[in-house]
């Protein structure tokens, strides 16, 4: 079977590099092992302003509207919505943070994104204040990824598969089983560390576990972020997380983090009577050491190319990086720098 890419791994980044393919004639195929994976798992956050210092993510002002178009695109094909726009609220717990936060309130390039929240809460607990948070939402990547999977499957582009690397040909042409394919690529997510290509670059690895839990009281229809978060959803249920560990590297639920995340959560929420957890899921990330993507060509076999990376940014970041990958494959144009592995000198590649 000739095709022109065989992409490995169907998470939220193969999955919309998949469908932007699609949308451009490609003949693709998508291979997966059906199993779980991290985008699954994530709570597909998308806030413009993150971490304790409260930084804007570095090219916000392209990457949250390209997220947006391509969300309601596939809202529109799909007859459902999957990205929910919701404020955020930014518990300040120390004057440390309040400082920052009246410096970045007063920084006119954060207006858009940021904002002083006055009204009080009476379920909250933030003797330092509360900052609004704008622009900000979730995706629903476990619903969005099913309806892909079914779409792709429906296209005759999705194969279930355990695929092994020894099983891919790369001279004298590119083959897989009885694939036939101009490029290859991997994105498989944290499996990528073990990839002979492209293991070698300098991923870091973080277990996060996220909780489902009920609560016998209304909850603010607003996400709360106070170092770990909280997302309302429907019947008095929300989600809480995530961890990051960057020690353990398996996706077995730990009771450990169960405890931390129920504690962070009562010392803003103290007022919550008894919360019940239904659900308890945790996923490898597959971020970077740089922060940002890996994106882009093997440096001595050209067919071989590598979409990953993305961590906990990808609901935001991976629209736009889909459509920049797909004219680097249809028209040569160049990848941004700032996530081409070409940054990177040989030594990191393997094979």
């Amino acid at each position: 079977m000739q095709i022109d890419v065989l992409l490995i791994g169907q998470g939220l980044a193969g999955s919309l590099l998949a469908w932007e393919l699609l949308k451009r004639q490609f003949r693709i195929l998508v291979v997966d092992n059906g199993l779980e994976n991290a985008s699954q798992v994530a709570a597909g956050l998308v806030n413009p302003v993150t971490g304790q210092r409260l930084v804007k993510q570095a090219d916000i002002e392209i990457l949250l509207p390209a997220a947006l178009a391509g969300y309601r695109q596939l809202a529109e094909q799909f007859q459902q919505n999957f990205y929910v726009q919701m404020p955020m609220l930014k518990i300040l717990r120390t004057q440390q943070e309040r400082e920052l936060a009246m410096r970045r309130l007063s920084q006119p390039d954060y207006l858009a994104y940021l904002s002083e929240w006055l009204p009080m809460l009476e379920a909250v607990h933030a003797p330092f204040g509360v900052l609004q948070q704008q622009q900000t939402g979730y995706l629903k990547t476990e619903a969005l990824l099913k309806n892909l999977r079914d779409f792709l499957i429906g296209n005759s582009c999705y194969r279930q598969a355990d695929l092994q690397y020894g099983d891919i040909s790369v001279r004298p042409d590119l083959q897989w089983q009885d694939v036939k394919p101009r490029h290859i690529v991997f994105c498989e997510g944290h499996r990528a560390v073990a990839n002979p290509w492209f293991g070698g670059l300098p991923f870091q690895l973080a277990k996060g576990e996220i909780l489902g839990c009920e609560s016998r009281q209304d909850l603010p229809e607003r996400i709360l972020n106070y170092g770990h978060w909280l997302i309302p959803l429907e019947a008095r249920r929300f989600k809480t997380g995530a961890t990051f560990d960057t020690q353990h590297t398996d996706n077995l639920p730990s009771q450990s983090a169960q405890n931390a995340l129920l504690a962070s959560l009562r010392t803003v929420c103290p007022l919550q009577p008894s919360i019940s957890v239904y659900q308890h899921r945790a996923g490898i990330r597959p971020a970077t050491l740089d922060k940002q993507p890996f994106i882009g060509t093997h440096p001595r076999h050209q067919q071989l190319h590598i979409f990953n990376g993305f961590g906990a940014k990808g609901s935001l970041a991976i629209p736009f990086y889909a459509a920049r990958f797909a004219d680097y494959l249809q028209q040569q144009a160049d990848l941004p720098p700032i996530c081409d592995i070409r940054r990177y000198d040989e030594t990191h590649f393997l094979a």
